[in-house]
């Protein structure tokens, strides 16, 4: 669980000032929630802001991406397979309001990471070409987004080492997303901004 928390600690959320919307000051409590370590709360509420307001992706986003990550900590299949169950509804549910979005589609490579992570012999075949062709399809779209560039880095870096390959060039997409998100604009409303912070880190690993 410490390290769903860490993850879900690199997520910045770029929380607009004095909103006065009811959907803004839902997004805010639900940010606050998840900076007091109530992980479950937030995807709740990010639920109900997505019912609430079924025009804006973001809650749904948000909701999977805290399901998502979660997963990585749960031993138990049926559990992790309802939790993920429920992450995919919510993934679907922002597809359908923003279509062919990168940031949304690295959610969904994550979901299927998840699945590799908790039983590589038997999911990644099954997984592994999907969560390839997905960065794959969001770098072709979006090769300077700081998130796409920094995932897609870390999930062909894992590849080549399971494989016995050089990992170098991985290093260096990593300084690049690196320094796209030194460069990156403050995000506008809520808009994803997280990363910089796992950058950071896999560059400084990269040194070692």
């Amino acid at each position: 669980m410490k390290k769903v928390v860490l993850i879900l600690a690199l997520v910045g959320f770029g929380i607009v000032a004095n909103a006065q919307t009811k959907y803004e000051k839902g997004m805010q409590k639900a940010f606050s929630l998840l900076e007091e370590n109530k992980s479950a709360e937030a995807a709740n509420l990010f639920e109900r802001i997505s019912a609430a307001a079924p025009q804006e992706w973001l809650p749904s986003y948000y909701a999977a991406q805290i399901n998502i990550l979660g997963g990585f900590a749960i031993k138990d299949k049926s559990k992790l397979s309802q939790q993920l169950e429920k992450a995919q509804k919510q993934l679907d549910h922002a597809t359908s309001i923003s279509p062919n979005n990168p940031e949304i589609m690295i959610m969904q490579a994550m979901l299927y990471t998840v699945w590799v992570a908790y039983d590589g012999a038997t999911y990644g075949m099954q997984y592994a070409p999907k969560v390839s062709e997905i960065y794959a399809k969001a770098y072709a779209m979006d090769k300077d987004n700081p998130r796409v560039v920094l995932c897609k880095a870390e999930w062909d870096m894992g590849s080549a080492r399971y494989f016995g390959k050089d990992t170098a060039p991985f290093c260096k997409e990593l300084e690049r997303a690196k320094t796209l998100f030194e460069n990156e604009t403050a995000t506008k409303g809520f808009e994803p901004s997280w990363g910089k912070e796992r950058a950071i880190q896999l560059v400084e690993d990269c040194k070692k």
